[in-house]
């Protein structure tokens, strides 16, 4: 778990096999740690072997598991196979006059959006989920080519693909599709080895509508859209975007994805939950799975959901008063 403060600390505890914390050690913590950076943090992105910090300043830090021959290299985008113990500032970036936007850490590739709206992945190649056609390592962060005119205002990611969201609404995906979570359809037959290497639009029921979130998990994904509508897709579940109706009286505006599992919250600040609920991310009082999102009903009612964040395991909710 990581968290950021107003003032921009960041702090982190919890598992730590391969450095994911960034705190010098392969020690678990079960005591919030404070990471010390030059700049303030405003946003991080815990991977399951590594993690990120972005600064206020656009400035890129990376640290934990830098790969092997058989995982493949390069996800930490300091262009060694070097793991690293702590924050280290990915360096190239600021070389090629790159700001940072946005971060996300997959299983052994990272995916960045610029404040110029480019989108650079590096990382292993393998399923393609650099979006480059190649299935070769980078060790360095190279732009998605096929992105380059696209604007990008969101990334999102799972295990092993990605997300972006350009401005006029419209979502490309690329990488690992073995369970539909790319969202492009999988034609008759679920293939283990299914993979798009380039990004590929997402379409079927979202073609005309405008969407405004991503979010993805482990083999899933999720959108809404300026209309409030919540889609989701993947887990073998469904292989194209499928509207959830039962939440059509309600106007969602954001939405978070975490292992098997998806999170949505409305305009009214109430949240929805579905998906598999084995460690009891759901918040129904249950670790039985639902296949439609149904009402979290321990957030007491004064007050209203602002923020979500969806772990593999578990959850965390920013609340504030509602207003009277």
């Amino acid at each position: 778990t990581a968290m950021v403060l107003e003032d921009g600390r960041c702090f982190v505890l919890g598992t730590n096999k391969n450095g994911e914390l960034g705190i010098g050690s392969l020690k678990e913590t079960t005591q919030p740690k404070h990471l010390p950076l030059p700049s303030p943090v405003s946003k991080a992105s815990l991977g399951p072997n590594f993690s990120a910090l972005l600064t206020t300043t656009g400035d890129l830090y990376t640290f934990g598991y830098g790969g092997s021959r058989v995982n493949g290299i390069g996800c930490l985008g300091q262009g060694s196979v070097d793991s690293h113990p702590t924050p280290t500032l990915v360096q190239s970036l600021i070389e090629d006059g790159c700001y940072a936007a946005d971060v996300h850490c997959g299983e052994y590739s990272m995916t960045v959006l610029t404040t110029e709206g480019e989108v650079l992945t590096c990382g292993s190649g393998s399923y393609g989920r650099l979006g480059n056609l190649e299935t070769v390592d980078q060790l360095y962060l190279e732009p998605v080519e096929l992105m380059g005119a696209e604007d990008v205002v969101q990334i999102a990611g799972g295990f092993a693909f990605s997300l972006a969201l350009n401005k006029g609404g419209l979502i490309h995906a690329w990488g690992r599709n073995n369970e539909g979570q790319l969202g492009c359809g999988m034609g008759l037959a679920v293939d283990m080895y299914a993979m798009e290497s380039i990004p590929r639009p997402i379409e079927g029921d979202l073609e005309g509508r405008k969407v405004t979130r991503i979010a993805a998990g482990h083999t899933h994904a999720a959108a809404v859209t300026s209309n409030g509508e919540l889609f989701t897709w993947g887990m073998n579940m469904t292989h194209e975007p499928k509207l959830e109706s039962t939440l059509l009286h309600t106007k969602i505006v954001d939405v978070a994805c975490g292992q098997n599992y998806t999170l949505a919250s409305d305009v009214e600040g109430r949240v929805y939950s579905l998906g598999k609920g084995k460690t009891g991310v759901l918040g129904l009082a249950s670790t039985k799975a639902t296949a439609y999102p149904i009402l979290v009903e321990g957030i007491p009612d004064t007050e209203r959901v602002v923020s979500m964040s969806c772990g593999w395991a578990h959850v965390a909710c920013v609340t504030e008063p509602k207003e009277i």
